[in-house]
């Protein structure tokens, strides 16, 4: 069995994330036994400003995952290149856990940029309605929670309570044809679960 010691930022994420990486277990290497342990959350802004809390953080999740597993980061983009610092981030973690795996993804825009990715699997779904015209690019809206918003008809959106349940009814693929960010936390997946002679299925 393998272990996935997750850092999130949101307290949706804490509940969501687990539920997406399972799902994505189930999609891709349904084959692999996965343990995902409740997320460690973290001040965004501290995390990565604050170099004590940053290994702090860091060396946790290097403790949960154990010598077979792997750590992920996921953090929200927010206005920064989701490539570029993702890459920053990764190479400063292997200061202090270059004895794990890890894996960093930054969610371009936003967690809910994948959910807009996959707008049409959760028409319906607890007051989610949109218009046909309403499908965008899933990566521009700034804010991406705000678009989701708009668009429930009989409740507000709510991140600790709509993000596990989206999560769990997204369509997958739909997410991965319209969100790089989105594919590339697949990438991560496959990468750390899957043999190199079995990935190009997905590629």
């Amino acid at each position: 069995m393998s272990r996935v010691a997750t850092i999130v930022e949101g307290h949706g994420e804490v509940a969501a994330l687990p539920v997406l990486l399972r799902r994505l277990c189930e999609w891709c290497t349904p084959h692999v036994q996965v343990d995902v342990p409740t997320p460690i959350r973290v001040h965004r802004e501290r995390f990565l400003n604050r170099e004590d809390e940053f290994k702090r953080h860091l060396l946790l999740a290097a403790q949960k995952c154990g010598d077979d597993g792997w750590v992920l980061v996921l953090l929200d983009a927010d206005d920064d290149c989701p490539a570029d610092r993702g890459k920053q981030i990764w190479r400063h973690a292997q200061e202090y856990i270059a004895h794990r795996q890890v894996s960093v993804v930054l969610a371009n825009r936003e967690y809910e940029a994948w959910f807009i990715a996959a707008a049409e699997s959760l028409q319906g779904s607890r007051g989610f309605n949109f218009a046909p015209d309403d499908i965008i690019n899933a990566e521009r809206p700034r804010d991406a929670k705000g678009w989701m918003r708009q668009r429930m008809v009989s409740k507000s959106y709510g991140e600790i309570t709509d993000q596990p349940a989206f999560s769990a009814r997204m369509d997958l693929q739909q997410a991965c044809n319209g969100s790089r960010s989105f594919r590339k936390l697949r990438d991560e997946w496959l990468k750390r679960m899957l043999p190199a002679d079995k990935k190009e299925f997905f590629v």
